[in-house]
């Protein structure tokens, strides 16, 4: 699959894993013995020349946090000239980056022309990795339930640190036909699985010319099978329940909603697995919510006089009354700074799980390469580091909320959801129990082009 990034620099406050896992690839990779020859080892040595030179010129901090930068990129090429298939070559190039540790500089492989998706979410609740929804006709379904503890993903045990690794491992760089798993289930049984994936071919060239576009492809690179989409419901004007799955909106749409939430003597802003999404969109989000100008954070990178990310209020037209907002192990990046913001600003009242500790401001670099047949690659780079107004920076440490309201493995299953409903309970509202609340937002799956809403 040819992918043609937007040729205009996008600024984003969105999460992707950067570290490359050095993992023995012990499952079925797609294309595992293609034949690796000397061009395509010069076109990942031009890949990596790419990077290189764009992280060494562009890079927010000059020092690179003390690593030398340039004998790892020539280590990584070392690695190219020896491997011998592409899964190899590509790992490299990731790797170079990993001892950056920066949650929003990683490489973006040419895609593949198929869609693999694995048919299961999994999360970290707390310290531990569950599955959290299934997708019905698959061979997940055959195997997983929500609430199953997911013990090894090949062989690794999925912590904080490592998962967002294991999805970068396996969604990007090596994606395979099956995963295997150790599963401790519900009743405490413990099972060791190979779970297929559902593997579909696409066509050979995508042109992602908008954001919309462009966060679909992320969440496929990623496997999350995720759909954008926002809902919401009302319960008179006493409360509007609102989950949004990014910060990738339409401005028009946008503030149609903030007008909506204002007719409300409550609202709960369901941030849970939102991964975050565009400046200018969080500057919305709070000063739709907000009813003072706001600085949400100040800009440190490589450039002086870099300008604070401010948003202004809407004033009169701007929401005033009680605000919770849920978050949980996949909030991150713009996610996590509105929480943040909610906090210092003693705004409302956050709920959940602790965040992802993945906020950094970057840009996307596009590259090509080839004449006839044309290559496209990218480059998320971080642009600057974000210190809230305590002087902090959320990266690698995430949001705690006010309270911390962690769903059992016996939850998942019965598909309860206790943090929303103690969200509801604060609010005033007390006629939403964990097992209604459970049922508002089910979970989301794209089938083809058709989105599709799933209660099991």
């Amino acid at each position: 699959m040819i992918t043609r990034y937007c040729s205009v620099a996008r600024i984003r406050l969105f999460i992707l894993p950067t570290m490359f896992l050095s993992l023995v690839l012990c499952g079925t990779r797609l294309n595992a013995q293609d034949k690796f020859d000397n061009i395509q080892r010069g076109n990942a040595i031009q890949m990596l020349h790419g990077v290189r030179d764009t992280v060494l010129k562009e890079y927010y901090d000059p020092t690179f946090h003390g690593q030398d930068m340039k004998a790892r990129f020539k280590a990584a090429e070392d690695r190219i000239q020896k491997v011998q298939h592409l899964d190899g070559a590509l790992g490299a190039i990731a790797d170079a980056l990993s001892d950056l540790d920066d949650s929003h500089t990683f490489f973006l492989p040419p895609s593949r022309p198929m869609s693999i998706r694995y048919g299961y979410r999994y999360a970290m609740v707390g310290d531990a990795c569950f599955v959290t929804a299934v997708k019905f006709d698959t061979d997940a379904a055959k195997k997983l339930k929500p609430g199953d503890q997911i013990l090894t993903m090949e062989g690794y045990r999925p912590t904080r640190d490592l998962l967002w690794q294991l999805r970068y491992f396996f969604g990007v760089l090596s994606p395979r036909t099956s995963l295997h798993l150790t599963v401790r289930h519900v009743d405490g049984s413990q099972e060791f699985l190979a779970v297929n994936a559902e593997v579909q071919q696409l066509t050979r060239v995508t042109d992602m010319t908008d954001e919309e576009i462009y966060s679909r492809y992320i969440h496929e690179l990623m496997n999350l099978d995720h759909a954008a989409w926002s809902k919401y419901k009302e319960y008179g004007d006493a409360l509007i329940i609102w989950k949004t799955t990014d910060f990738v909106w339409d401005r028009d749409k946008l503030l149609r909603m903030l007008g909506k939430v204002g007719n409300h003597q409550a609202l709960i802003l369901d941030l849970r697995g939102n991964p975050g999404g565009m400046v200018d969109v969080l500057r919305d989000f709070v000063g739709g919510l907000f009813d003072h100008d706001v600085t949400i954070a100040t800009r440190v990178g490589r450039k002086e006089n870099l300008k604070p990310v401010e948003a202004k209020t809407r004033g009169s037209h701007a929401f005033t009354g009680k605000l919770i907002v849920l978050v949980d192990s996949q909030s991150a990046s713009a996610a996590e700074l509105f929480a943040r913001v909610v906090q210092l600003e003693h705004r409302g009242v956050v709920l959940g799980d602790r965040s992802a500790g993945a906020v950094m401001e970057a840009k996307d670099h596009d590259f090509q390469m080839g004449s006839d047949v044309q290559i496209f690659y990218g480059l998320e780079l971080t642009e600057a580091n974000l210190i809230m107004s305590d002087g902090k920076s959320l990266e690698h440490t995430g949001v705690t909320p006010d309270q911390i309201i962690l769903p059992t493995a016996a939850d998942l299953a019965a598909g309860r959801d206790p943090v929303l409903a103690k969200a509801a309970q604060l609010a005033g509202y007390d006629k939403l129990d964990p097992v209604a609340a459970g049922k508002l937002f089910p979970p989301v799956w794209a089938v083809g082009t058709t989105v599709v809403s799933v209660s099991e």
